[in-house]
């Protein structure tokens, strides 16, 4: 997915739904990191894409946590 759809889709979401998308976010890192003890990885970049999308929903979830105090 490209950085400037994934941007646009968590500036639609509300709170909750960046809590759902940041617990699908993880899910499939640590489904990878489970992949990676276990059987061979395809594509060991996805470690640190994922990474940074759990960032990037974590950031979005602050910015409207602080935007609902304002």
């Amino acid at each position: 997915m490209k950085v400037t759809k994934f941007k646009d889709e968590l500036k639609q979401l509300d709170a909750a739904g960046l809590k759902v998308k940041l617990e699908a976010v993880r899910r499939e890192l640590f489904n990878i990191q489970l992949n990676a003890t276990t059987a061979h990885v395809k594509d060991y970049s996805q470690f640190k894409k994922l990474k940074k999308d759990v960032a990037r929903v974590l950031t979005f979830a602050t910015q409207k946590e602080h935007e609902k105090l304002k």
